[in-house]
C-alpha cells in the first residue's frame, strides 16, 4: 500500500526520479529551464522521447499524489470501483468539505451535515478504507487548506478533482485541477495525459504594503488577463517580490489562478516556504528542499532574459500595487479600490453590503486571520460592530484551534463575526440564508474566489464582490460597498476615526500551530475486508453502469437540445448548492443539466424548445430525457470559454448519461474539455468563431464521419435547417490518437476496464 504522507522518504524518492527524468529532458530541450518545466519534465512518464512542444504536444505525466474532495470524489470513486484494483497505485486523500450547509454556525452546522449525509460519509469511509485511501472527516477542514498543511511539498506534482487545488502552487508544487477520470487512471496505476502547457511568467517587483494584501496581485492579474487568459498555461512567479510573499500568501495567489483557466500556478522554493514547512512540523522536508533547491527554482539564466524562456511575461510592481475589488458575476472585472464608489454609483450597485464573508481555501490562514483581527480590535475600542452580516469560515481545524488559542476569533466576534464550519459553505452554495428573500437584489462581499450569479446563495440576483479580507472586513463594518478604508471614515458614539492600515502580521504563530487530528482516519490495513456501504435503493448513491459506445448514425441528423448564450460555466451546466446532495447518484442529479444555462434564442434559463413536440419553454433536462427515450442523441452549442468554472465531472456526465453526443462551441476551458473527452462526447470548435450565429435553435446537426476523426484532422458540421436548406460548417477538434479511441470506445473508462 502506497504511503499517504509525504514523508522524507517519499519525498526524497521523488526528487531522485525528479533528477533522473530532467537529466533525460534537458538533453533535448537544450537551454535552460523555468520551475514549472522543471516539475512538468521531472514528472514525464518517458523523458527520453516525449513530444515537448508546448501547447500542442500531449504528455504523459507520473503525479506524485491526488486530493479529492467529497462532493467529486463520489463519482470517482465509483468510477474507481470499476476499474478492478485493490488499492490506489499513489498516494490519495479525501476531504469532506463541500457538503455542510452554513446556517446555524459551526457545531450546529457540523452536527446537522453528519446526520444528513451519513449515507455519502459513510460510502467514501468505508471506499477510502478499502482502497488505501487517508480520508478526513467533515469539519476536519478545507481539502485545500489541508493538503497544505500536511501534504504539499516543492517540487511535487499533485492532481486533485477540486478546480481550485493549484493552492498548493504556494508551496512550490504543481497541483492541478482535473475531473475525476484523469485521477481514476492515475489511481489505476496509469499517466496522466495532459496538453504540455505554456508558461506565462508573472515577474514580482517591490514590496505589500498597507492596505494592499497577497488577494491583490491576484484580482489585479484577473484584471489584466481575462478568465482565458491562462488557458492552457502554467503561470509562473518569479522576480524579487516573490520573496516578501508569505507561503499562505502565495497560496491564496495559486488557488485563485484558476480564475484565469490556467492548468496551475507555482512559486519557487524560498524562506518563507521553509518557514511554513518547519512550523507545520516537517522540518525534515525542508531540509530536503532546500539540499535540492537546483530542482524546486528556475535556472537562473530565466530571470535574467524572461523573454527567452516563458511564453509569455507581465509584471506587477507590489509597492504600486492597490487593493481591488472584482465582480459582480466574474471574476475579471477587476477595478482598483479608489474607483470603486464611482462605480457602485454608475453602474447601479446596491451599496449597502447585506453580508461580508471571509475566508474558504482562499484566505483563511493564520496571517490572513491575525490581520483582520487586528481591524476588528481598533474598531471595537471605538464601539463599532459590523453593519453588514460578518461570517467567517476558518480553513481546517489546525486554523481554528490556534485562532482560538491566540485570540483571534473572539476579537473577530467582538464586532459580530459568526464561525461557521471548517467547510467550504458559502464559496460553493453551501449556505441557508435567513436575511435576504431569493430573487431580491442585493451586494455581498467575501474574500472567496468566485462569483457567478448564484454562486453563493443561489440567488442570481446576489452581487458577489470579491477583495482581501482586509477589505471584506472594513466594508462589512461600514455596511458600504463604496467605502475606501484608506480615505474613509467610520462612525461611531457621536465621531468619526479612520482605520488604521492592517499590521504587518506573523505568518505563522509564535508559539506554534495546535495539530489537531482527530479528524483523520487512516486506511484499514487489509482493504480486502472492508465492506463498501452502497444501499441498491440510496437517493444518494447510485453504481454506475458503463456508457455504451456510439456508432456513426448517431451523429447524424442529431437534434439540437441547446444553443446557449454569454457565460455557460459548469455552475449553469451542474448547479451546486441544493443538487450537491446528488453528486453520488447520476441520474438524479442529471435532473439539474443546464438548469442554470441561457438559452441564446430567448435569453431564458433552464428552458428549451423539444425538438419532438416543438413546445418551447420546456425545462432542459425534460426534453433531454424525452430525447434519450426516443433512442436520439443530441447536440449543444455554446459561446466563449464554455465550461469555465469548477472542475465538476458531472457537467459532463450528465449530458452523457442523458444522450449529449456533440458539444460545438467558440472555445473551451480546459478541464471541462478534458472531461467531457473522457465520457465518449466529443467536443469541437468553430473554425470561424461567427458561425456560432448560423446556428438555428430548430436545426437538426450532423457530424459525418465523427468516429473516423484523426489527429489534426478537419471537421464539417452540416446544418439542417428547418425550411429544407443546408449549411455547411468548418470545424476543428483537438483529440490525439489516444483520445480518439476514449471516443470510439464510449468513454476512457471503458479502455481502462478492459
Amino acid at each position: 500500500m502506497p504511503r499517504i504522507e509525504s514523508t522524507p522518504e517519499f519525498v526524497s524518492d521523488a526528487y531522485a526520479k525528479m533528477r533522473d527524468r530532467l537529466s533525460a529532458a534537458r538533453k533535448r530541450v537544450g537551454k535552460p529551464l523555468t520551475l514549472a518545466q522543471k516539475i512538468i519534465l521531472g514528472h514525464l512518464d518517458n523523458a527520453a522521447s516525449a513530444d515537448l512542444e508546448r501547447g500542442k504536444s500531449y504528455v504523459e505525466l507520473r503525479p506524485d499524489r491526488i486530493a479529492m474532495q467529497d462532493a467529486t470524489a463520489q463519482m470517482a470513486l465509483l468510477q474507481f470501483m470499476q476499474a478492478g484494483r485493490s488499492e490506489v497505485a499513489v498516494p490519495t486523500t479525501v476531504h469532506c468539505d463541500h457538503l455542510i450547509l452554513a446556517h446555524k454556525g459551526a457545531a450546529v452546522d457540523t452536527a446537522r451535515a453528519a446526520a444528513d449525509n451519513s449515507e455519502v460519509y459513510d460510502f467514501l469511509a468505508s471506499v477510502s478504507a478499502k482502497y488505501g485511501i487517508g480520508f478526513w472527516k467533515p469539519g476536519s477542514g478545507i481539502i485545500h487548506q489541508v493538503v497544505l498543511e500536511n501534504y504539499a511539498f516543492p517540487g511535487g506534482l499533485m492532481i486533485g478533482t477540486d478546480s481550485h487545488t493549484p493552492n498548493a502552487g504556494g508551496l512550490g508544487m504543481c497541483a492541478v485541477g482535473v475531473g475525476g477520470a484523469d485521477a481514476v487512471d492515475v489511481m489505476a496505476g496509469f499517466p496522466w495525459e495532459v496538453l504540455l502547457p505554456r508558461t506565462l511568467g508573472v515577474r514580482l517587483v517591490g514590496k505589500l504594503g498597507g492596505w494592499t494584501a497577497p488577494k491583490d496581485v491576484i484580482l489585479k492579474l484577473c484584471g489584466m488577463l481575462t478568465v482565458k487568459g491562462g488557458t492552457n498555461k502554467i503561470v509562473e512567479y518569479f522576480g524579487p517580490g516573490t520573496e516578501s510573499i508569505s507561503c499562505t500568501g502565495k497560496g491564496t495567489i495559486c488557488n485563485m489562478g484558476a480564475e484565469l483557466g490556467a492548468t496551475c500556478s507555482v512559486f519557487p522554493f524560498d524562506a518563507r516556504m521553509e518557514v511554513y514547512l518547519r512550523t507545520t512540523e516537517r522540518a525534515a522536508l525542508a531540509e530536503l528542499a532546500a539540499r535540492n533547491r537546483d530542482l524546486i527554482t528556475a535556472d537562473p539564466e530565466t530571470a535574467a532574459h524572461p523573454e527567452d524562456y516563458y511564453d509569455e511575461v507581465v509584471e506587477i510592481d507590489l509597492s504600486t500595487l492597490e487593493p481591488h475589488l472584482v465582480g459582480p458575476h466574474t471574476p475579471d472585472l477587476a477595478r482598483p479600490l479608489s474607483e470603486v464608489a464611482r462605480v457602485v454609483k454608475a453602474e447601479g450597485y446596491p451599496d449597502r453590503v447585506t453580508a461580508a464573508l471571509i475566508g474558504s481555501c482562499t484566505n483563511s490562514s493564520y496571517e490572513d486571520i491575525s490581520r483582520v483581527a487586528a481591524i476588528a480590535t481598533e474598531a471595537a475600542a471605538h464601539g463599532v460592530k459590523a453593519k453588514a452580516n460578518l461570517l467567517v469560515s476558518p480553513g481546517s481545524d489546525m486554523i481554528q484551534a490556534t485562532i482560538g488559542r491566540d485570540g483571534q476569533m473572539a476579537a473577530l466576534e467582538k464586532v459580530g463575526a459568526e464561525v461557521l464550519a471548517n467547510a467550504c459553505g458559502p464559496c460553493i452554495g453551501q449556505w441557508k440564508r435567513d436575511d435576504v428573500p431569493k430573487g431580491e437584489r442585493n451586494s455581498i462581499v467575501t474574500s472567496f474566489n468566485r462569483n457567478f450569479p448564484g454562486r453563493n446563495d443561489s440567488n442570481p440576483e446576489t452581487l458577489a464582490f470579491i477583495a482581501s479580507p482586509e477589505i471584506v472586513l472594513a466594508m462589512g463594518l461600514a455596511g458600504s460597498l463604496s467605502f475606501n478604508p484608506i480615505t474613509d471614515s467610520l462612525s461611531a458614539n457621536g465621531s468619526s476615526f479612520k482605520l488604521s492600515p492592517p499590521p504587518t502580521a506573523p505568518e505563522v504563530p509564535s508559539r506554534g500551530f495546535e495539530r489537531p487530528m482527530g479528524g483523520y482516519q487512516a486506511p484499514a490495513a487489509d482493504g480486502s475486508k472492508v465492506v463498501v456501504k452502497v444501499s441498491p435503493d440510496s437517493p444518494r448513491l447510485a453504481l454506475l453502469d458503463p456508457f455504451s459506445a456510439s456508432s456513426e448514425a448517431d451523429y447524424l441528423r442529431m437534434p439540437l437540445l441547446l444553443k446557449t448564450k454569454g457565460k455557460t460555466t459548469t455552475d449553469h451546466i451542474s448547479p451546486a448548492g441544493a443538487w450537491l446532495r446528488f453528486r453520488g447518484h447520476l441520474d438524479k442529479i442529471s435532473d439539474n443539466m443546464f438548469t442554470g444555462a441561457i438559452r441564446a434564442g430567448t435569453g431564458e434559463r433552464g428552458t428549451t424548445r423539444n425538438p419532438l413536440t416543438a413546445e418551447q419553454g420546456v425545462p432542459t433536462p425534460a426534453v433531454a430525457r424525452a430525447l434519450k427515450a426516443a433512442g436520439r442523441r443530441w447536440v449543444v452549442v455554446g459561446d466563449e470559454n464554455y465550461g469555465e468554472g469548477s472542475s465538476r465531472e458531472h457537467a459532463a456526465m450528465s449530458p452523457r448519461h442523458l444522450g449529449c453526443a456533440v458539444v460545438v462551441t467558440r472555445s473551451f476551458a480546459r478541464i471541462h474539455e478534458s472531461n467531457l473527452k473522457k465520457q465518449g462526447i466529443l467536443p469541437l470548435t468553430f473554425a470561424n468563431s461567427s458561425d456560432y450565429e448560423k446556428v438555428r435553435e430548430d436545426d437538426e446537426v450532423s457530424v459525418p464521419g465523427a468516429l473516423a476523426i484523426t489527429p489534426g484532422s478537419a471537421v464539417t458540421m452540416v446544418l439542417h435547417h428547418k425550411d429544407g436548406s443546408e449549411e455547411e460548417v468548418a470545424l476543428s477538434h483537438s483529440f490525439n490518437a489516444d483520445q480518439i479511441r476514449w471516443l470510439q470506445a464510449g468513454g476512457a473508462l471503458n479502455l481502462l476496464r478492459r
